[in-house]
Order: structure tokens, then sequence, then C-alpha cells
């Protein structure tokens, strides 16, 4: 225990000072990160996620120090280039236990993190590893859905070594905390993605005009300050679609509390599908928009050309740390040689796969800027 600080305090402060979070500055939310100082980063983004989620659960009557937490360390796992990056870690890590941002989020907060005297990672409490674990929905799961997976044995390596040890029950639902964890997620992106698609120019105010709920946001800012500046105008409108989300997920939290009457956490947990969540017709409204954003910002042909780029990045990184682990740091090599003893014979498959978790970690590890810069170095200079 600490002196003065809950252990959710806690928490959240040990999340706030490791190396993994000081990263998120200089990695992709949408556009990579040397592209604007304007557009958002993985760490700008999660400081929104985590101020929506402590207003949320403050509303809520939640424990607002554990949503912080959970909100703030949600995007650790992330690799550099965004979901670009992903995507390439985890086709590269299918024949040596998979990748998910997630389950490596909770590698770093367990493991990878060493800077205490006694024990490897933060120490977190169990329920910020649950929180991580399962803020999307269960991680094991026959009903689909992002980061879960039909059974135990599909399970990324990192997710499945930290259940092993502390059983985080992975089958049932996150806390009430956890969920508007991830609710917060949703309404900090699509609100964040449609401010740096605008100065981006991917789309413009009357593309915005024509979809549900954005629209009528605009025609309200007109009727009541009309002939406002362009950027005024974006911002009263935007921020408008933003408090419409907060104020739906709260409203429809307090009804589902208050109807079905959860006495315990376990309660929450065992709930037939989330408790805090958006009402039916503002997630079809939803729907619409993020289908907008994938055809006109995530599928952009600019933002594609620069998919493409780092996804070569990391298809030519990856392979060459694996055939000369030697080229990484000199920090990195007593984990080298930790996996030639796991694995014996650097030719037999074992050795390969503890490799290959290595190169993982230290690939995944990059911001952009790194990423870019190793690549340039090595690749460029064909070594």
């Amino acid at each position: 225990m600490s002196t003065f600080r809950s252990p959710f305090q806690r928490d959240r402060d040990r999340i706030i000072h490791s190396s993994a979070f000081r990263r998120l500055k200089h990695k992709t939310q949408v556009f990579v990160e040397h592209e604007g100082d304007y557009y958002r980063t993985r760490l700008t983004h999660t400081i929104e996620v985590a101020q929506v989620a402590r207003t949320i659960a403050g509303a809520l009557g939640l424990n607002t120090d554990l949503a912080e937490a959970v909100a703030l360390a949600h995007d650790l796992g992330h690799p550099p280039f965004g979901h670009t990056g992903e995507d390439a870690l985890a086709e590269l890590m299918a024949p040596y236990g998979g990748f998910d941002h997630n389950a490596q989020a909770l590698r770093i907060v367990t493991k990878l993190e060493k800077h205490y005297a006694g024990f490897d990672g933060l120490n977190l409490t169990w329920e910020t590893l649950e929180g991580i674990a399962k803020h999307n929905g269960p991680a094991i799961s026959d009903k689909g859905g992002s980061h879960s997976f039909p059974s135990r044995d599909q399970l990324p390596y990192a997710l499945a070594e930290v259940d092993a040890q502390w059983d985080l029950e992975l089958e049932t639902n996150a806390s009430a905390e956890a969920q508007v964890a991830a609710v917060a997620d949703d309404v900090a992106y699509n609100h964040h993605d449609l401010h740096d698609g605008l100065r981006a120019g991917l789309f413009t105010e009357e593309d915005l005009c024509e979809l549900p709920m954005i629209g009528e946001c605009f025609a309200e800012v007109d009727r009541l300050h009309p002939g406002l500046d362009r950027s005024r105008r974006q911002h009263e409108a935007l921020r408008r679609v933003f408090g419409v989300m907060v104020e739906d997920v709260i409203h429809v939290a307090e009804n589902r509390l208050t109807s079905l009457g959860p006495k315990s956490v376990d309660d929450i947990r065992h709930m037939d599908g989330p408790i805090i969540r958006f009402s039916k017709p503002l997630y079809q409204s939803l729907k619409v928009l993020k289908q907008f954003l994938f055809q006109r910002m995530y599928r952009a042909p600019s933002v594609v050309v620069e998919r493409k780029r780092v996804t070569e990045m990391v298809n030519a990184l990856f392979p060459l740390f694996m055939e000369r682990p030697e080229l990484l740091p000199e920090d990195w090599q007593d984990e080298v040689a930790l996996a030639r003893i796991a694995g014996g014979d650097r030719t037999r498959p074992e050795a390969k796969e503890a490799l290959a978790r290595v190169v993982l970690d230290y690939v995944a590890g990059m911001t952009d800027r790194f990423a870019i810069q190793e690549y340039d170095r090595l690749i460029g200079r064909n070594i």
C-alpha cells in the first residue's frame, strides 16, 4: 500500500512515469508522427481518452482512478505506425505466437518496464491488468469482436503468459470502469479524427453535414452563431458531436445500471454484454461515421501510400534483426543470450520463437521516428 495514494492512483502514476508512456509522443494515431505538429499522436489521443473516461466514470459514480489508469495504459502496446504497424507485426509473428497490441501492453506493464528494484514491470493491480486485457470485451469469446479470440489455445502468447500467472478471467466482461475506458476511446477518436481529417483536407464541412448527427450539430451552430469564421464553426460543431456522444453513454449507462441493478463488480462481469455502451440510434449513426472515416481518411490515397511505405520498413527491419540479432543494441544482448539458452540450437523452432519474441519487443517499442531512422541506417546502407 502507498502512504498517500489508493492502489489505482498508484497504478495511474506508474503508467504515466513509464518509458512506454513517453514513447507514445512519437507514435502514429492516423498520420505518421512527422507529418504535422497539429495532428493527434498516440500520446495526445491517450490523454483525451483518459479525460473522457474520468468524466463518464465520475458521472456514473464509478472509480475514476481505475477508469483513468486503464485509459492511460490502453495503447501502451501499440507499435510504430499505428494499426498499419500492428498488422505487419501480426503477420510476421503469426508463426511465433502472434501479436496483439492489448497483449503487448500487458507484456510491457508486467515485464518489459525494468526500473524497480523488487520486480519487473509496474506491479499494477489485478483490476488494471484485467482492464487492459478486456476493455474491448471478453478476450475469449465465440461472438467475435476486436481483440477477442475463439479459444484459449488461440490467445497471443503475451496474453496467455500473463493470464497463466494472474488469471484475468478472460471469458467474462471487464469492470464497468474498463468498459468506460473502451467507450472513451471510441468517443475520443471519432471526435479528433474529424478534426484531423478536416485539417488534412481529406474531406470538407459540407461532406460532414451529410452525415447523421453531425449535420444537426453544424445546423445548431449556424442557428445560434450565424456568420462564425470557419475555424470557430468547425470547433463549435465538433465539440457538440463530442458532447452528444458523452451524454448518450452516460444516459444509457444510468438507465442500465438502474434497471439491471448489479450489486457487485462480478455481476457486471457476468452480464450478457457490456453495461457501458452507446444507445442503438447513436450507435447506428456512428457506424455511418466510421464507414465515412474509413473510406475518406484511413484509406485515403495519401494515407494508403504512407501505409505501404511504413509496412515495407517493418517487413525489412524484423527479418534483419532475426537474421542478425547482433545488430540489436547492447542492452538487448542479454535478452538475445537468454533466448538462445531457452531455445538451444538456433536452428530449432524453439530458438527462432524465443528470438522472434525478443525482436518483437524491440521493434514494437520503437517510435515512428526511430523506426524510420533505423530503417535508413541499416537498410539504406545495405548492412
